[in-house]
């Protein structure tokens, strides 16, 4: 059977978490490489690179992010072999217990694509999984992995780090200079009103709206205001909680069309607002919000593989006057509409979101 998952405590650290879980990982990278060699030179290479992003990954899933790592440190150099796919498939949902939509989101694929994958490798291995799974026990029943090599791993994470921020700072010096020289230009042609639009659409085009975020990965979004999503929902974390459940999702629309929820929480500076959209076929292409002054576009937050629903939020509180004036708003009037991937309104929030 597959080694048991130690639970460490929640402030645990890089040198606790590798010398752990060294030897399980180790254990799948064999099962995936199938040379024990290669397999812990893998596992090297993934602790070097968590090592040296260790400060920005959620301390309640880590496991998820490791995972991560070691699967595409294996396959990238094997890209476009389906046969490695299909491996890492197996390797994952018999040997490690993964569920279909956990493996799709550590693929970055559908759930469907990991389904095949699985039914074809299963085909060519011949065997049931509950045979398989005795076969893998076999192949590394043998295998001794040597201890956590810490302190190359925290030498070489350091270093690994240090290389990233001065390729960062290089990357962002080169964006900014352009830019300087434009505002410096246009300060000096004397640039009106008219400049001041072109540079607004030209800094919308070149930001998304969207993020594709991992399981438990959390986002501070707001003052106060951090969320994650997991596989059954988004998740709040607010300074004033509601009594509201965290998990609430919009109640689906007719025949199953799209629908979008609404929640307001009270922070520094106003009211945040954002909510979940279910329903689509695909991401939303955009979700915009009535403010006071008109209509702003919300971001948007999905998970990897889990296409048709995520989590939206307004990019800055809203003040009180302008949350009294929406929530005296009569008629039909709405304050959140979801596009769909084709610019149509796939949803829009209900008339009085504010009594749900």
């Amino acid at each position: 059977m597959p080694p048991s998952h130690a639970v460490l405590p929640a402030d645990h650290d890089f040198a606790a978490y590798a010398r752990t879980h060294w030897s399980r990982l180790v254990v799948t990278a064999r099962l995936l490489t199938d040379d024990a060699g290669a397999a812990q030179e893998l596992v090297r290479r993934t602790l070097v690179r968590m090592c040296a992003r260790w400060r920005g990954v959620p301390r309640d899933d880590v496991d998820f992010h490791v995972r991560r790592c070691l699967v595409q440190s294996h396959l990238r150099p094997l890209r476009g072999r389906r046969a490695a796919r299909r491996r890492t498939v197996l390797v994952l949902r018999i040997w490690e217990g993964l569920a279909d939509a956990e493996i799709a989101q550590l693929l970055g694929c559908s759930v469907g694509a990991v389904r095949a994958h699985a039914r074809h490798a299963l085909k060519e291995a011949g065997d049931e999984p509950v045979r398989l799974r005795e076969r893998y026990a076999r192949a590394v029943e043998d295998l001794v992995p040597s201890e956590a090599p810490l302190a190359d791993l925290r030498t070489q994470g350091r270093v690994r780090r240090r290389r990233r921020l001065a390729v960062t700072s290089t990357a962002c010096v080169a964006l900014l200079m352009p830019v300087t020289v434009a505002l410096l230009s246009v300060e000096q042609l004397g640039g009106g009103a008219g400049d001041g639009v072109s540079g607004a659409r030209g800094e919308r085009s070149a930001t998304s709206p969207m993020r594709v975020v991992a399981p438990g990965e959390r986002v501070t979004v707001g003052p106060g205001v951090r969320v994650w999503l997991t596989a059954d929902g988004g998740h709040w974390s607010v300074p004033d909680a509601l009594p509201q459940d965290d998990n609430h999702l919009p109640a689906d629309g007719p025949d199953g069309a799209a629908a979008v929820s609404v929640r307001a929480d009270a922070v520094q500076g106003g009211f945040f607002l954002s909510g979940l959209v279910r329903g689509l076929r695909g991401e939303p292409s955009r979700v915009e919000v009535r403010t006071g002054d008109g209509t702003t576009t919300a971001k948007v937050l999905v998970l990897a593989g889990t296409p048709g629903w995520g989590v939206w939020y307004a990019p800055a509180p809203l003040p009180g006057q302008d949350m009294k004036a929406l929530l005296s708003l009569g008629g039909d009037e709405r304050i959140v509409t979801v596009y769909d991937a084709a610019g149509k309104v796939a949803a829009r929030s209900d008339r009085e979101w504010w009594r749900i």
